[in-house]
């Protein structure tokens, strides 16, 4: 692997901070595992300084995980780098409101005859014969009912 090898030197008042939080065990289970692996890592001359496959091995941590927060700690610095990362992913829906207000309609309305009553696919399959929407599949369909609900 040829990644880039990030120092992690811990001030006094970053350790203490650290080692206070390890010990504290009143925060989220992540920020503490980051404060582990952040006190594994210090090179400074207080600390162990291991190495990724030590910390690996003691704290059950994974490799990308160890790598990502020695990285954050050096780019970021000690407060963001305990924060958990914001979603960089952008969730669209699938259907408009005008969309799931025809879907609910269908859903509440009676089933085609030879139905007892409505499946998700049969709700996807009849949602498209009607011109609403080009396809769509039963678990959309499934999502809009159940947020609807």
């Amino acid at each position: 692997m040829n990644k880039k090898r990030y120092r992690v030197t811990l001030s006094d008042d970053e350790r203490q901070s650290l080692e206070a939080l390890t010990k504290k065990g009143k925060t989220a289970a992540r920020r503490i595992t980051r404060a582990r692996i952040l006190l594994q890592a210090d090179a400074s001359a207080q600390g162990p300084g291991w190495t990724d496959e030590q910390i690996h091995l003691v704290l059950d941590v994974g490799l990308a995980t160890i790598y990502r927060t020695r990285q954050s700690f050096v780019e970021d610095g000690l407060d963001l780098c305990l924060r958990p990362r914001k979603a960089n992913r952008e969730y669209r829906h699938k259907l408009s409101s005008e969309q799931e207000a025809h879907l609910i309609a269908l859903a509440c309305g009676k089933p085609p005859a030879g139905f007892a009553r409505w499946s998700l696919r049969l709700l996807a399959r009849r949602f498209v014969d009607l011109r609403h929407i080009d396809q769509i599949s039963p678990e959309t369909i499934r999502q809009t009912l159940k947020k609807t609900s």
